[in-house]
């Protein structure tokens, strides 16, 4: 029988596991993941590495030896991160090489605290892909006004990029143009556009939290029957975005040049709302040439019962428009959404960076002192 993990690689969605830990590394669980459930690459942020990082004692033989070389928390946080992307990405290499580099992906974020600074984003963005030095790396940049002009600064020197945070169908046409505009630089360099790969990612999630926290202020039975789909109608929109950008007489040229196009990717796609179905943002956006990068126990249960019924993202656009005029006329401001849940998500991921600083300062004191325990 055909897993429905392989029937969503069928459908053209290409599973990824938002986690990494240098445990699912060394114990062979990340490996499995990729024989047996479909994952052909790995997301991480800050949450996700403060969590590796301080539980259990797989980093101990590094921590021992950065704190014999003196390290601070920033120098350690840079080291254990990237030699545990640098190792999944040799890991994902054979998958790298069979889609020649579309899949297989290892993405790492630039520190959260420089979104706001175009420069330090670039400079940060470099500083990765020369540590990981992995063909197959992705470098995450936010989404943010000044994250733009860094995502084609980046792109122009020929690294790939994973554009994060993204909430609003405005900013991700702006993201598309960065994508592009990127492109259009690093094909003046000379740099060979086939090798240069990018995701876009859409969070979906977060935006039902949101929405649905507002239609119950309002509390009408009206409101009550909108909660749960405006996570699935905005991506669905921006997958409509995603294929008119992509047939303009300005991509054709690039493509022509032997880009590949910037592939959607739906983050964020863990049910929170018990209520919904706990594979409500997987089987609701199957469509060819995505990115669907779950969690853990998301990835568990779509193997588990998930029922992929091919593409439920092309032809909804209609649809989805009218779920966002609905919200509209309740008085749900669209723009004062998304504007939130950026702000919202970058101070989350600041603060994650910030407890994880904290965190690795104290785990290298009690090492230092021999008190891991």
């Amino acid at each position: 029988m055909t897993t429905p993990t392989q029937a969503l690689s069928d459908a053209g969605v290409s599973i990824w596991l938002d986690d990494l830990s240098r445990l699912r590394l060394q114990d062979g669980s990340l490996a499995a993941l990729i024989s047996e459930k479909n994952v052909v690459g790995v997301t991480t942020n800050p949450t996700i590495f403060q969590a590796a990082i301080t539980k259990g004692h797989g980093y101990d033989a590094q921590l021992r030896e950065l704190v014999a070389e003196g390290a601070d928390a920033e120098k350690t946080v840079f080291e254990i991160t990237t030699a545990d992307v640098s190792d999944a990405c040799r890991l994902f290499a054979p998958v790298a090489e069979a889609t020649r580099g579309v899949d297989g992906r290892v993405s790492i974020e630039v520190d959260p605290r420089l979104a706001w600074d175009t420069a330090a984003t670039i400079a940060e963005a470099k500083r990765l892909h020369a540590k990981v030095a992995e063909p197959n790396v992705h470098i995450k940049i936010p989404a943010t006004l000044e994250g733009l002009e860094a995502i084609s600064a980046t792109l122009a020197e020929g690294i790939s990029v994973n554009v994060t945070l993204i909430f609003s169908l405005t900013r991700y046409r702006a993201v598309i143009n960065a994508f592009m505009t990127g492109l259009e630089k690093a094909k003046a360099a000379g740099h060979d556009l086939s090798q240069i790969h990018s995701v876009a990612s859409f969070f979906v999630s977060r935006v039902d939290t949101e929405i649905d926290k507002r239609l119950e202020k309002v509390g009408t039975e009206q409101a009550t029957a909108l909660k749960g789909k405006a996570g699935l109608a905005n991506a669905r929109l921006a997958y409509q975005i995603y294929e008119e950008e992509f047939t303009t007489e300005r991509w054709k040229l690039l493509a022509d040049a032997g880009a590949l196009p910037q592939r959607p990717l739906w983050a964020s796609t863990g049910v929170k709302d018990p209520a919904l179905p706990d594979t409500l943002y997987v089987t609701g956006l199957v469509a060819p040439g995505v990115v669907n990068t779950m969690p853990e126990k998301t990835l568990e249960a779509t193997f588990d019962h998930a029922e992929v019924t091919g593409d439920t993202v092309t032809g909804t656009y209609a649809e989805a428009n009218a779920h966002l005029d609905a919200l509209a006329e309740l008085g749900i401001d669209y723009n004062d959404v998304v504007a939130v849940l950026e702000s919202e998500g970058l101070d989350k991921f600041v603060a994650s960076w910030n407890d994880l600083l904290a965190d690795v300062e104290r785990t290298l004191s009690e090492t230092a002192h021999g008190a891991r325990a």
